[in-house]
């Protein structure tokens, strides 16, 4: 079954034989559809299904050469030069659109630290960093974007 599922991602992703080794070394198999999402009671079957499929847990950012103290900005920095094995970390399908991306709701400007778009989901991705014990208003703050990315960047792709 494992050989399987690496030859499928090996044929989907074009993966050479470089990254294979480190897909397979970092047990690609064993992480992916693993998350704990809500996608089962919050999107319809077919979605859901290709969203788990989509996601990792844990996911491995090995390649990154950051001190074990970091602040946001040098991780930020470090996916930024490491942008290659980033999306292949993340997976098939994640487009990159910006670091710093700036939204303004209202009369305010936002700035969201990643965002991607997922062209086979159909979505936009926001990623906040947090080099921190998660807190609640962390959830709040992502919320909050979500809301936005629908609410302004889905209704200028309407008009």
């Amino acid at each position: 079954m494992k050989h399987f599922f690496y030859l499928n991602k090996t044929i989907q992703n074009n993966y050479s034989r470089a990254v294979l080794i480190h897909q397979i070394e970092s047990n690609l198999y064993k992480r992916s559809g693993e998350a704990v999402t809500n996608f089962k009671t919050k999107l319809p079957d077919i979605h859901s299904d290709l969203a788990i499929q989509t996601l990792k847990d844990p996911y491995n950012f090995d390649f990154l050469d950051i001190r074990t103290r970091h602040d946001e900005k040098e991780l930020e920095d470090a996916l930024m030069q490491n942008m290659t094995s980033f999306l292949l970390e993340l997976g098939q399908g994640f487009s990159f659109l910006g670091k710093q991306y700036k939204l303004t709701v209202g009369k305010s400007d936002f700035k969201i630290d990643l965002l991607f778009y997922h062209v086979k989901l159909y979505c936009y991705v926001v990623v906040e960093l947090k080099t921190t014990d998660f807190k609640p208003e962390f959830a709040g703050k992502l919320n909050f974007y979500i809301s936005a990315i629908d609410g302004e960047l889905k209704l200028r792709e309407l008009r």
